[in-house]
Order: structure tokens, then sequence, then C-alpha cells
């Protein structure tokens, strides 16, 4: 194997190549990214960046110079049109570029409004990349109303930033609560308060009818339940989708993303994926997470076993969010959950929710309560589910389950 080409040069596709090259790899590998910038953090574009907080280049994973110091070959601002599976090469900027094995990190997209309710006016954005960020940027102007579409964590972290600046924020969900597909009711009505102490106008089971609009600019919103809204301009953060289109275009199995083995092999044998876009096995059922630790220890998983490792990717999941003076942290999937145990902090809207599953602890959400985070996520990596009830005693020394 001499040649190793890299479609998308975000968290994962970063993450696997320095790996390939830490791991001893000496062939040529190609890294091929559609932005015209260096591999980049996304999480602080919505919330350190958007600020004015964090300049550009401390974004950057790594120094755009550090990739020709490791002679790995580094397009910007390209796309890979197609996959030839034959003749083993991608086809980009109108040449081909063979392959001995690829890697498909293409990450995800944003789900964005139909046009038919006026998601193509302008004044209505998306949070995804740099790019989104820029154009909105200029909106975040003090007295300015904002509406935000969707109650997930990419909704209220935007709710947080703009509420911050000062802005007027309604945010509809149309689930019966924010945060429903994610979490735990005790976690929602957490978050709720939180952004109603800020002055956040929450409205579930409230959807988005369509927008109005002048000169072809957003200019209001219909609701579902017939009210009708003024605002300067939307975001929507309603999901993402994985980015598979190259790779149903070339054939591969898709199966909510690429569908891979346990080691990240395709349904083509030189044909690797990683991070947002790959679905694996886990357990009994395939899992796809939308995360950055997913993205750089499956992608890292990969490139080990491109150099013939063998290994199984086994997640250990974990997820967080700042809103506010709030630092989520999450540790585990709570999938399945049929109890959740309430442990108080040390201070007020420090607290933490742990998901059980019968006897089995399945997950731990912890607001501002890093203690809890941290030995929750020890537990469950190994296997330790304490009892519920010694979990919510506040008097429990959390350090000690971990020796239980």
């Amino acid at each position: 194997m001499e040649r190793i080409v890299v479609v998308g040069a975000g968290q994962a596709g970063a993450s696997l190549v320095a790996k390939l090259r830490t791991g001893g790899f000496t062939g040529t590998i190609t890294l091929i990214g559609e932005e015209p910038v260096p591999p980049y953090q996304r999480p602080p574009l919505s919330k350190k960046y958007l600020l004015g907080e964090m300049a550009l280049e401390r974004l950057f994973l790594r120094p755009e110079s550090y990739y020709a110091d490791n002679r790995i070959d580094l397009h910007l601002n390209e796309t890979v049109t197609a996959i030839d599976r034959a003749d083993r090469q991608v086809i980009a900027g109108g040449r081909a570029i063979p392959y001995d094995a690829l890697v498909l990190t293409t990450g995800s997209v944003p789900r964005r409004l139909p046009g038919a309710i006026g998601g193509e006016f302008a004044g209505v954005h998306v949070v995804r990349d740099l790019r989104d960020v820029d154009t909105m940027a200029p909106e975040f102007e003090e007295g300015r109303h904002v509406l935000i579409v969707g109650g997930g964590y990419i909704g209220l972290e935007a709710a947080a930033v703009a509420a911050s600046r000062g802005l007027k924020v309604t945010l509809v969900e149309m689930a019966d609560r924010i945060l429903q597909r994610v979490a735990a009711p005790e976690t929602s009505d957490y978050f709720r308060r939180l952004h109603r102490d800020h002055g956040v106008d929450i409205r579930e089971g409230v959807g988005l009818e369509h927008l109005t609009e002048t000169g072809g600019r957003v200019k209001g919103a219909i609701l579902s339940d017939g009210s009708e809204l003024s605002v300067d301009f939307v975001i929507v953060g309603v999901g993402i989708t994985p980015a598979t289109e190259l790779a149903a275009t070339a054939g591969l199995e898709i199966e909510n993303g690429i569908r891979t083995d346990s080691m990240g092999r395709t349904s083509d044998p030189a044909i690797w994926a990683a991070g947002d876009c790959a679905s694996f096995p886990f357990g009994a059922e395939r899992l796809r997470l939308e995360s950055v630790p997913n993205a750089i220890d499956m992608a890292e998983c990969v490139a080990e076993n491109i150099l013939g490792a063998g290994k199984d990717y086994v997640p250990q999941p974990w997820f967080w969010s700042d809103q506010y003076d709030v630092k989520l942290q999450i540790a585990g999937l709570g999938n399945g959950y049929d109890l959740v145990v309430t442990r108080q902090g040390d201070g007020a809207g420090h607290v933490s929710f742990w998901y059980y599953r019968g006897n089995e602890l399945l997950a731990v959400d912890a607001m501002n309560e890093p203690r809890a985070y941290m030995v929750g996520k020890r537990l469950i990596d190994a296997g330790k589910s304490p009892d519920p009830e010694v979990v919510a005693n506040p008097g429990t020394d959390l350090k000690a389950l971990l020796k239980a």
C-alpha cells in the first residue's frame, strides 16, 4: 500500500492523516477538503468565534505548515465529484487521484427549511461551517429579533449566544419538549428554566408553518398555533444528516450513514469511513454518532486498521454543550432508559442526572458537575452500575463508587 486518499478535511480527516503518519505510514497521503481553510474545530464556531472571542487561526486544528512538514498533500477548496472503484481513483478538480486505500470522512450536512415555507429567503441561516457563521455574524446586533427553529443542542446554543448579545430570542420546537430526542425530561426542564431566566421565549409543541418576506428577505413567521412574529433573521437548528451522496453514487452500502464493519471498512474492501458519516455495529444494533470525540476516536482506529491492526472500534461516547455559564457534560448513551436519578451538586444549578435501564447505568448528564461526569464516565466505561439510591444520596463520595 503506497497511496492513501482521505475525502473530507474535518476533525475525522485531520485526525486520520495524523495517525497514519505517527503510525509509521511512509507512502503518499492526500487529504481533500471542500473549504478554503485547513481543518478546524467546529464547536467554537457558534460560541466563542461567533462572539468574537476567538480568532480564525485559533480554530485551526494544526498550523497549515504541519501538513507540508509531514508530507500530507492537502487539497483545499476542492470537491470530489466521483469515486472510480474499478480503477481505484477519485475525481477531483477535473483530474484523477489514484488510491490504494480510500477513506471517506465526509461528515454531515445540516437540514434546511424547505423552499416552500421560506427556506430560500435571505436572513435564514444554518450553523455548520465557517462560511455559515461568517454569514450570520453581522445579524447579531443588540435589540434585533431572531427566531430559532429547533430545540436541540444546536438551537439552544444559538439561543444562548443571541440572548447573551442582547437580542430578543424566540425558539420554537415542534416536539412536546426541547431536547426530547436526546435527553430525559429532567434535562429538558433544566435548560428550559435556564433559557427562560435569560429572557428566551421558548414555545414547545409549536412548529413553523411558513416565513414571510419583503424583497426576498425574511421579515416574519407564521407558527402552527396561528401566532405571527415579526423577525429580523432566522436560525435553523433541526438536525443534521450524514453526507453519503458520494458513497451512494459509488454503489457503497448505506444504512443511516455509510455502512461499515466493526473496523470501519465499507462494502468495498479498499474503502473505509469514519466520523459523522459512518454507521458501525454496536452490540446487536448499528450506531452513528455525531460528536467530536467519535470523529477522532473512530478515525484513529480506522488509520490503525488500514495499517493492519485488525481491531474493532468500540466507542466510549461523550458529548458536551456550553450555554451561558453552564457546561453540560454527557457520558454514555441514554437510549432505552427507564429510570433517571437526580444528584444535587454544590451550588445552585449544579446537578447531574443518571440514566438507568433496570440496574444498569447507561449515561450521565452533568451540569457544572465535572466530578459527577468524570466518575460516571469511568463507571460506564468499566461496566459498573452503582445502586441508584446510593448515587442520589448527596452524602455519597462519588470517587468511592469507582472502588466498589
